[in-house]
């Protein structure tokens, strides 16, 4: 080799050294900015009753806005996210070092899909909906008329502390609702920053962000919603159900679980390597759709194995701590109870296949998959909302499916199969809130499906129209066209013409 090639070799390599340097200086520069941005403490009780009667008293104006009214403010809260994107990483970086790509990408984009689909559709999502007269209601029409819920409550978690509050906000909104918001206190920076943002847009008699501990929620719960929206864990949403019923509110209820993956005898397993390795590591493993565990056909388990190691060595280098692409664990309390779980599997035999190195003074866990681990360990029975994958070798798919379907259904199911009779023979005898075959929690994206689980997974849908109608009231409207009725033939005092009546009805009219 010339000379010529090795001078260019050593200016990368300086090129890659000052790159290092500025990357390091501008993390710390935005860990300077984010620290200034003010935590605040519990909102008083008495400022909550303030906000929640101004946003009552004005929930009926908030009610006759129309379709144009309404897109004017979310198009005022797309374009105060744009003006404010660099901020936006700056807050969430100083919760938990997520890298500014990965929150423009998962935190920032999909609230803008569910925006620009919201402002196309808001139009046809408010019209009222005609539907068909059956001979018996002759001379009357019949429509459905969206009217919003009211004053609703929006609790959302710090996994994703920007996205959730937003899309949500997005549908009560679009809905006409009034809205206070109870942002989680793990990430302060990034609630703290909303507070500011949406202040910019809204006035809080139509949506008001409340900071604070739980106890700040438990006060919250008290109060006479229309309408909840929570996201979280299943015990935490058992405890929302409860306080909603004692005013016989609505709920809506995104809650999680454990997601598994098939992975069968026909799968790309270097595919799915790769769409896992991003799924499953992706903000640290804490999502909750993320891969929970892998049910995997004996035949492949070894080079999936293999193919995993490459891809998480590919995404994170051989000392994934360094890697400037992967974020940490939100707090020490969640770091100590994920370690537990690899702690304990590994005390009962399971076998380390790639990471396992772990670093308090961070919070850092490393990507791991786990092997031979064995039934009952708590990896397999807790939620694991943070970067470990534990492999499961099935022979018959019927395992496989005995397995998941033995537990609480899952948020969503994940199959690698290039046999269609096998996907379908999947999803024929499972049930989950949503389903990918061949990749990993993209449907979450997708504007036009719903978005939510089934039973311990949640209750109710989320995202784009699911979402709109979720914070509506589908109110039933019959409208007579004239002074007369078909049901008055059935006014009593009855005699036995209304006998008639009735025999003729149920053979032919209903």
């Amino acid at each position: 080799m010339g000379k010529g090639y090795f001078i260019l070799v050593f200016l990368i390599y300086q090129i890659k050294l000052l790159f290092l340097s500025l990357n390091a200086i501008i993390m710390e520069a935005t860990t300077n900015l984010t620290a200034q941005i003010p935590i605040s403490p519990n909102t008083k009780f008495e400022d909550t009753l303030k906000v929640f009667d101004a946003q009552f008293k004005n929930k009926w104006n908030l009610r006759n806005t129309t379709a144009s009214e309404r897109k004017k403010k979310l198009k005022k809260l797309r374009e105060a996210i744009f003006a404010n994107s660099t901020k936006i990483e700056e807050a969430i970086y100083a919760d938990f070092r997520k890298p500014a790509i990965e929150v423009q990408y998962s935190e920032v984009a999909p609230v803008i899909i569910q925006l620009n689909h919201a402002l196309r559709n808001l139009d046809d999502w408010m019209a009222d909906k005609e539907v068909d007269t059956p001979l018996i209601f002759l001379g009357t029409a019949s429509k459905v008329v969206f009217e919003p819920k009211g004053n609703t409550l929006i609790l959302t978690p710090w996994n994703y502390p920007f996205q959730l509050p937003l899309v949500g906000i997005i549908s009560a909104i679009a809905a006409g609702n009034a809205v206070i918001l109870k942002p989680s206190e793990f990430t302060p920076h990034t609630s703290a920053f909303l507070k500011e943002l949406l202040g910019q847009v809204f006035a809080e008699n139509e949506l008001a962000v409340l900071q604070g501990d739980h106890t700040v929620s438990a006060e919250l719960l008290k109060l006479k919603f229309d309408h909840i929206h929570f996201t979280g864990s299943p015990a935490v949403g058992k405890h929302i159900m409860r306080a909603a019923a004692e005013n016989l509110t609505s709920v809506t209820l995104e809650l999680g679980g454990k997601s598994p993956v098939i992975i069968d005898e026909t799968a790309n397993v270097k595919a799915a390597a790769m769409k896992i390795a991003w799924g499953k590591f992706l903000n640290e493993g804490q999502i909750c759709i993320a891969p929970d565990y892998v049910l995997i056909h004996e035949s492949k388990h070894d080079d999936f194995v293999a193919k995993m190691k490459e891809r998480i060595a590919k995404n994170f280098g051989s000392n994934p701590q360094q890697s400037p692409d992967l974020c940490r664990i939100v707090n020490n309390k969640h770091y100590h109870r994920i370690k537990n779980l690899l702690d304990d599997a590994l005390k009962q035999g399971a076998k380390i296949e790639a990471g396992g190195e772990v670093l308090e003074s961070e919070n850092y866990i490393a990507p791991t998959v786990l092997s031979n681990v064995p039934i009952g360990a708590k990896v397999l029975e807790e939620e694991i909302f943070g970067p470990i994958l534990p492999l499961i070798k099935y022979r018959d798919i019927n395992e496989a499916l005995a397995f998941i379907n033995a537990r609480e259904k899952p948020l969503a199911l994940y199959i690698f199969s290039e046999k269609r009779k096998n996907q379908e023979f999947i999803l024929n005898n499972t049930s989950a809130g949503g389903t990918v075959i061949n990749d990993n929690l993209v449907h979450q994206s997708q504007a036009n499906l719903p978005f939510g689980g089934v039973n311990n997974s949640g209750i109710g849908k989320s995202m784009g129209h699911y979402g709109f109608k979720e914070f509506s009231n589908e109110r039933a409207v019959v409208k007579q066209l004239h002074s007369g009725s078909t049901m008055q033939l059935l006014y009593p005092p009855y005699k036995g013409f209304h006998r008639k009546v009735i025999d003729l009805m149920l053979k032919w009219l209903v």
